[in-house]
């Protein structure tokens, strides 16, 4: 097999370059690519577990603490010890979080634009679909 008929190079390749050029966008804002997966997540649904958060984000609990930790220090989110379960903390954004939304989804939206836009409409409402699809097997 080619690496260029190959599902998992392509689609690492292209995950690579995404983050790659969203990092760039997120230093603007005095973040990075790690922290735009829990950013997106909260901004969707906040009140989370840690927990929670890890699997909806794909890291594991221990990294999520220190993603968690790097946000608390820039004042981005904050954890509310659940009142049943000492060990368990509920994530929320503070308003700084809040406030970034906006800002950094577009971020986000220039650079899908930016490689959708050499897919005819058509093509891209397909491939999204594609990959939603493939998505739901995992």
């Amino acid at each position: 097999m080619k690496r260029f008929e190959s599902l998992n190079y392509l689609v690492s390749h292209l995950n690579l370059t995404l983050q790659q050029e969203l990092d760039i966008r997120l230093k603007r804002y005095q973040l990075d690519i790690k922290l735009w997966p829990v950013l997106f997540t909260l901004w969707q649904e906040e009140g989370l577990t840690q927990t929670e958060l890890s699997k909806r984000c794909d890291v594991a609990n221990y990294t999520m603490t220190r993603l968690l930790d790097q946000l608390q220090v820039q004042g981005l989110v904050t954890r509310h010890q659940e009142a049943d379960n000492r060990r368990a903390f509920q994530i929320y954004l503070t308003d700084d979080g809040k406030a970034l939304e906006q800002d950094l989804v577009h971020e986000a939206e220039w650079v899908n634009e930016q490689y959708l836009a050499l897919l005819t409409l058509d093509e891209q409402q397909e491939l999204m679909r594609l990959l939603n699809k493939i998505n739901k097997i995992a």
